[in-house]
């Protein structure tokens, strides 16, 4: 049973034969408990009218009479005082029978032979035509009791009904079975698709077009297959992405230090040229140590590693986080203004530092000399509130939703002479993300950006 269709089938006929043989054998206690007692007392009841029918008109011979009577459908033994026995009708499969059973009915009583027929598996004892399955009652014949025992016989009255009764148990399993056989193929069919288009997938084709138009569940699990799959492309596409940036950005400062490295072997540079080419060299240095520096952060918080969470005030922390930028806004003549309420969250200070930290400095590199940064801090119902404000440049509304995207930049250009990496939002935003809050950005180009971080409470 390696395949799912052989599988079900065999599970399926499994299931049908075994409700089968309980249902049959439940019939079977049914008709122990209950039809055999009142069968019993029928029969009875048919031997004792037998009895006195012709005991009412006794002058016809008692084997022409209970021959006549064994044409409707029964059959009889009869036996004298003496022992003779003779069968009227047809004869049993089995004469066995204790002699003091017949001694005791040749004495008068009934003898019950069908409500104490022992019982037998998955064989109703109704049909099975033995001697010991009747009914004997005591009969008199010219002045002497004879011992009359009395069945029906089922195969002349349920002969025709067995026999359809057979052929429709044979008939129904077997379209039974072959109506397994066809639906079974059309419920595995689109899961074989499916397989077909897991291999494909491990073989990096994304682009997949399963047609499985069904609302049940093999129909929901193709559509969240094929959501899948998409996903697993795009993924596949950011990593292509990622990793071609990754090696442009690495590539372009790599290029120019080689190229600034030859040119200072030139031995006519003066020492005025010597000393811009390596401050380039060195600007250049710094923007890659910068890049690993936040690669390997990247990767990190990608993984997800174990925050240490505690509890303080990210009011002191952004203090904190303007102190260390003071050389960066005050070369710039920028205007700082701070609004911080005390602010208790509970997250990694580290972690969040990092993310203060590049919202901050992304303000100072896109604010123009002269203008103001605005640092809110306060709690609300919601949670700890952070709002990060400038007078810069802006940002352009087809922008906005790439704004956070790895190596994505608004303006590659002055990026790139202000030594980005175009990391910065992606690691805030992910810090962020880790610590369960969001951050969104409004922004309208030439009169600046508002950030705002929202982390819930615990």
């Amino acid at each position: 049973m390696r395949t799912l269709y052989v599988r079900i089938i065999v599970i399926t006929m499994a299931i049908m034969i075994a409700s089968a043989i309980i249902a049959f054998a439940v019939t079977n206690m049914y008709y122990q408990v209950y039809l055999k007692p009142e069968n019993d007392q029928k029969v009875t009841q048919i031997a004792k009218n037998i009895e006195s029918i012709y005991e009412g008109n006794n002058n016809q011979s008692l084997p022409a009479f209970l021959t006549s009577i064994a044409d409707l459908g029964y059959k009889f033994h009869l036996v004298s005082p003496n022992g003779e026995a003779k069968t009227l009708g047809e004869p049993f499969s089995s004469m066995k029978m204790e002699q003091s059973d017949i001694q005791a009915v040749l004495n008068g009583d009934i003898y019950h032979g069908i409500g104490n027929y022992p019982w037998k598996p998955f064989v109703t004892g109704y049909f099975d035509n033995h001697l010991e399955n009747t009914i004997g009652v005591p009969i008199e014949l010219n002045g002497s009791t004879y011992a009359l025992f009395v069945r029906p016989d089922s195969m002349q009255q349920f002969g025709e009904m067995r026999i359809f009764l057979a052929v429709l148990l044979i008939l129904t399993l077997l379209f039974s079975f072959l109506m397994v056989l066809i639906s079974t193929r059309f419920v595995v069919k689109p899961i074989k698709k499916l397989k077909e288009a897991t291999k494909k997938i491990a073989a990096g084709n994304y682009h997949l077009k399963l047609d499985v138009r069904r609302n049940d569940e093999i129909g929901r699990l193709a559509n969240d297959f094929k959501k899948m799959s998409d996903s697993l492309e795009r993924t596949e596409e950011k990593r292509q992405e990622f990793v071609s940036s990754v090696s442009h950005e690495i590539q372009s400062p790599l290029t120019s230090i080689q190229g600034f490295s030859r040119t200072i072997r030139d031995e006519n540079l003066t020492e005025e040229e010597r000393s811009h080419y390596l401050t380039i060299i060195e600007k250049e240095s710094r923007r890659m140590s910068l890049l690993s520096k936040q690669l390997l952060t990247l990767t990190t918080l990608d993984h997800e590693k174990e925050m240490e969470m505690i509890r303080y005030d990210a009011a002191d922390q952004l203090k904190e986080v303007m102190l260390a930028t003071e050389w960066q806004w005050q070369e710039k003549d920028i205007a700082i203004e701070m609004d911080l309420s005390p602010t208790p969250i509970t997250g990694d200070p580290n972690l969040l530092q990092q993310a203060w930290m590049n919202l901050t400095e992304n303000a100072i590199h896109y604010t123009e000399a002269g203008g103001t940064i605005t640092i809110h801090a306060f709690r609300d119902k919601t949670g700890a509130q952070i709002v990060v404000e400038d007078t810069g440049i802006g940002i352009a509304k087809k922008d906005l939703p790439l704004l956070f995207d790895r190596f994505y930049k608004v303006d590659k250009a002055r990026s790139r002479t202000r030594n980005s990496t175009g990391l910065g939002l992606s690691i805030a935003k992910k810090i962020i993300e880790l610590h369960r809050g969001t951050i969104m950005v409004d922004s309208e180009p030439g009169k600046g950006s508002t950030f705002t971080v929202s982390i819930p409470n615990e």
